[in-house]
């Protein structure tokens, strides 16, 4: 080994350094790292590691801890199936024992900061706090603390079978872990931001895809009222319908029926116990692997009560400030005539309801590429706004169409996750060249998404004014190649046509 090898190697031994910053929360010391203004802390455990007798339970207290933890590097991935080259996954090693979060705050800060907590999404199967993509620094620079979680994923977070019926109180809350999870952060938060310069009544939740149905469905959740105070819906969805825990339904079979048919698929005989039900290998929880709309939307009646469409309809979501939005070109790729849960959205419609709607696209290709973009995210993000808006909640809609020179992709716009490195102002991660344009995006959508955490309105500073929905439903934000601009909801009559299709189906 050469001289420099072994330096190295004793410098990595010696770990932490007295110049590291050290803050004292709950459970005991964390020392972080420093780097350009902003000091970071990572892989903090905020509940219990979820592992043998504590697999398909409620988050655990914490156990603490002796003398400072070292919080420099990021903690495991939940367990989830191979990421397809998504960056929004993270560094391996992945475990069951994966509760952790981490923040970013400026170092040299004068609070209370307003805080920021980000959902990752990955259709509640894949994903992590811990991707480069989502790391919290350029945000923290911007007065903000940044505040990113783990949640348990697919079969070891939104699950149900009857043996864990039999084993558990008929009031406890079951099925929804990963969304029990993302509570409990929200619960150290609450507890423990101050120490890094948060203000605990200051808290903006907000989420991509599967975390942005995350930031709905707490917005329901009565476990989550007052732990946050604004909300951020990234392609949340909006209509999709939630499996019961124990009661099937035309078309929707139960979370506890979907279970039976897995423990059978992985060979437990159909009175197999909740101690065999915890014996599976974690892997193996993952074959075959679930899928967001169909296995991990459950309203179990305790954690969720209702559908979120139902919810807000009812005016019964928290009221925080609210921005919402979808991508231009969401599910380009995903034609209606696939047999799959999206695939399979219009086949309810009417010959007349089809003949009007296709109409409004204009060439049967063009109904064929964007119309599961517009029942699952562009119709329901503008009915959500208008309710929320409806309710008296200061609400704000967008549209991100902002298409970078190197996108290799036929999409015809923004495709789905493509806004999460503009949020972030991260366009370094995401592995292919950006252009003036692109910085120019990142800056405003951060600036706008950094004053809306800190004011819950996102206006402010040099951009263009982004219109209120109560006081203009018919507007929004929209975000292009050429910079922000306010403007009419674009294709709103096929948007008209959707929603009259829903609340046909579905009054």
């Amino acid at each position: 080994m050469s001289v420099l090898s072994l330096l190295i190697a004793a410098m990595l031994m010696l770990g932490p350094t007295p110049d590291n910053p050290v803050v004292e929360v709950a459970q005991g010391g964390l020392e972080g790292r420093t780097a350009d203004g902003v000091d970071a802390f990572k892989a903090i455990p905020y509940a219990a590691p979820p592992v043998g007798p504590l697999r398909w339970r409620p988050p655990q207290p914490v156990a603490p801890w002796n003398g400072p933890r070292d919080a420099g590097e990021v903690g495991a991935l939940c367990i989830q199936p191979p990421a397809n080259g998504d960056p929004g996954v993270g560094p391996l090693p992945m475990s069951e024992d994966c509760l952790t979060l981490n923040v970013w705050t400026p170092h040299d800060w004068s609070g209370p900061l307003p805080v920021m907590v980000w959902i990752h999404g990955g259709g509640y199967n894949n994903g992590s706090g811990t991707a480069d993509l989502y790391g919290g620094a350029n945000l923290a620079r911007r007065g903000v603390v940044l505040v990113t979680i783990n949640y348990r994923l697919g079969r070891l977070g939104f699950f149900d079978h009857p043996a864990l019926a039999a084993e558990r109180d008929a009031s406890a809350p079951a099925g929804n872990y990963g969304v029990m999870d993302q509570v409990a952060a929200l619960e150290w938060v609450r507890d423990n931001i101050a120490a890094f310069g948060g203000d605990p009544d200051q808290v903006t939740i907000f989420g991509e895809s599967a975390g942005g149905v995350a930031v709905t469905q707490l917005m329901i959740a009565p476990s989550a009222r007052g732990l946050f105070h604004r909300a951020v819906v990234q392609s949340g969805l909006g209509r999709q319908r939630s499996a019961l825990l124990a009661e099937d339904r035309p078309g929707r079979r139960s979370a506890q029926s979907l279970g039976l048919t897995f423990a059978r698929s992985a060979g437990l005989p159909q009175d197999a116990t909740a101690e065999a039900l915890r014996a599976i290998p974690a892997e193996a929880l993952l074959r075959p692997a679930p899928t967001f709309y169909s296995d991990n939307l459950i309203v179990d009646g305790r954690v969720l009560t209702e559908d979120v469409i139902e919810a807000f309809a009812g005016g019964h979501q928290a009221a925080v400030p609210l921005v919402i939005g979808t991508n231009s070109a969401e599910f380009w790729w995903m034609r209606p005539s696939e047999a799959g849960p999206y695939g399979q959205t219009d086949d309810a419609m009417t010959d007349a309801e089809y003949d009007a709607l296709r109409a409004a696209y204009g060439e049967q290709d063009d109904y064929d590429a964007h119309v599961i973009s517009d029942l699952i995210f562009n119709e329901p993000a503008r009915r959500l706004a208008r309710l929320h808006a409806a309710a008296g909640n200061p609400t704000f809609l967008y549209r991100f169409d902002v298409v970078p020179a190197s996108n290799p992709e036929p999409s015809g716009g923004a495709t789905h996750a493509s806004e999460r490195p503009y949020v972030f102002d991260n366009l370094d991660t995401v592995g292919r060249p950006m252009g003036a344009r692109d910085e120019a995006a990142a800056t405003a959508m951060a600036d706008y998404w950094t004053a809306f955490g800190r004011t819950g309105d996102p206006n402010g500073g040099d951009h263009p004014a982004w219109p209120e929905v109560g006081a203009d439903p018919g507007r929004l934000m929209e975000f292009t190649n050429d910079g922000p601009e306010a403007k009419a909801i674009p294709f709103a009559e096929r948007l008209d046509l959707i929603e009259a299709f829903y609340a046909r189906i579905r009054p």
